[in-house]
């Protein structure tokens, strides 16, 4: 308000270098501070300034105008547009090649917090030529310039498939794969969510990130110390195994669901949610993967989500989880239904408290789920509980199951009297004519006219 910013900006242009690099960082954490002041700095005709000096300063001026440029340019993509339109991008590029790691590092922030934001600002980082040397920086010995470099492959390679592929054709996943071990936290945060973004886009770079020997060092990452690390191996693991049941199979016979299912019991909160995720996902597959999450003790720590999370949508994916390992054949659905977890998913199912992005998420997830389950589940002794407290669009499902079973089971026809459930069915109001009468039907049919009274 007192105009700092037009008497910082021919401080730019001072004789002195030591007052120029501080006008640069006064105005870089200015404009740091909110896009209101980085847009004062695009309006004041500070970016060609800045753009100018970059190709020609010593590097400490270098890495505080490359500052400016990550400031402005990380509020929004309006303001990274402003200085890809002043020709910051290939100065930036320049810098990547610079001597001092510091200006190699300041460079590849930039030009990360350029490419964030959309398809569009990562193709002009990648027309500029900035992926070649950003693979060279993950290559140099200083971790920090390790970290930023892979940080900012992760930025470009996550919008398309096109961007990805390009990050791979410059040879990047082998240096990548290298550092899974590394004993940096924070690089092996960046180098698994790079290798996430690349492989999330499609089957054919899922399969270049497997074969470059990910699998089972990655696994290692389940046991960090780390949150982050933990978080994005697992984000890792469950962008592989969405693709296809192969991959899937793969990461089941390197040990990779046990692992997952370790890390999910050993966590809390939402990094449990890509571990969740990536169970549902192989157990989607096919019959043989399903069983593999069941006969991996998955099914526990499912059910402990579901009770134990307060977060609304881990929740609900625990419940999708649970119906995709659920839905295959009877065997499977009964595994689900004597860990107990009917019940549950029909009291979150029914949960008016429940937020109501989760009611309508949650709802269809664990609507879904439960259908799922119940269409193929013919334990008897876990839904007849159900009976007592179900809405009339599930209680369908639950009869149609027992009007399945009883008529070919004595043992169970029996059973089915002396708990009460037979009582139950009988106060069931279905309208004339519906399924669910005629499941009711089939049911009272199982006896004789006495009993039914």
């Amino acid at each position: 308000n007192s105009g700092v910013m037009s008497l910082l900006r021919p401080l730019l242009l001072d004789v002195v270098p030591t007052i120029q690099q501080t006008a640069a960082l006064a105005l870089g954490r200015l404009a740091n501070y909110n896009d209101a002041l980085a847009e004062a700095v695009v309006k004041g005709n500070i970016l060609p300034h800045l753009v100018c000096s970059l190709s020609e300063q010593n590097r400490f001026y270098k890495k505080a105008a490359a500052f400016v440029l990550r400031a402005v340019g990380k509020h929004s993509p309006q303001l990274a547009q402003a200085i890809v339109q002043c020709g910051a991008l290939e100065t930036l590029v320049i810098c990547l090649e610079d001597f001092d790691p510091g200006v190699k590092e300041a460079a590849s922030w930039a030009l990360g917090y350029i490419a964030r934001h959309n398809s569009e600002l990562s193709q002009a980082v990648v027309d500029a030529g900035a992926v070649p040397l950003l693979v060279l920086c993950i290559q140099e010995p200083e971790i920090a310039l390790k970290r930023i470099a892979a940080s900012t492959l992760s930025d470009i390679s996550k919008h398309s498939p096109e961007l990805a592929q390009t990050v791979v054709d410059a040879g990047a996943i082998a240096h990548l794969a290298q550092m899974i071990l590394n004993p940096d936290a924070k690089l092996k945060r960046q180098v698994l969510s790079a290798l996430s973004q690349i492989a999330k886009h499609s089957v054919d770079l899922a399969e270049l990130v497997v074969e470059a020997e990910i699998f089972p060092v990655v696994l290692t990452c389940l046991k960090d110390s780390d949150e982050y690390v933990k978080k994005n191996g697992a984000t890792l693991i469950r962008e592989i195994a969405k693709h296809t049941p192969e991959l899937s199979q793969l990461i089941v016979n390197a040990g990779g669901v046990a692992a997952v299912i370790d890390c999910i019991g050993s966590c809390r909160g939402t990094v449990r949610l890509p571990g969740i995720m990536m169970l549902g996902y192989v157990a989607a597959h096919s019959e043989n993967l399903s069983m593999a999450v069941i006969v991996s003790k998955g099914l526990p720590p499912l059910c402990a989500c579901l009770i134990e999370e307060h977060e609304d949508h881990i929740k609900a994916a625990a419940a999708w989880a649970l119906g995709q390992v659920g839905r295959h054949t009877p065997e499977h659905a009964r595994a689900v239904a004597v860990a107990n977890v009917l019940p549950t998913l029909l009291a979150m199912y029914m949960d008016t408290r429940s937020s109501e992005d989760l009611q309508m998420k949650a709802s269809i997830f664990t609507k879904k789920a439960l259908k799922n389950i119940l269409q193929k589940c013919t334990y008897l002794p876990a839904l007849e509980p159900l009976l007592h407290d179900a809405p009339p669009n599930i209680m369908k499902h639950i009869v149609g199951q027992f009007s399945k079973v009883l008529p070919h089971d004595g043992k169970a026809r029996r059973l089915f009297v002396t708990t009460g459930g037979l009582k139950k069915v009988q106060e069931i109001k279905a309208e004339p004519g519906s399924l669910l009468q005629e499941y009711i039907n089939t049911i009272n049919n199982c006896y004789p006219e006495e009993i039914v009274r």
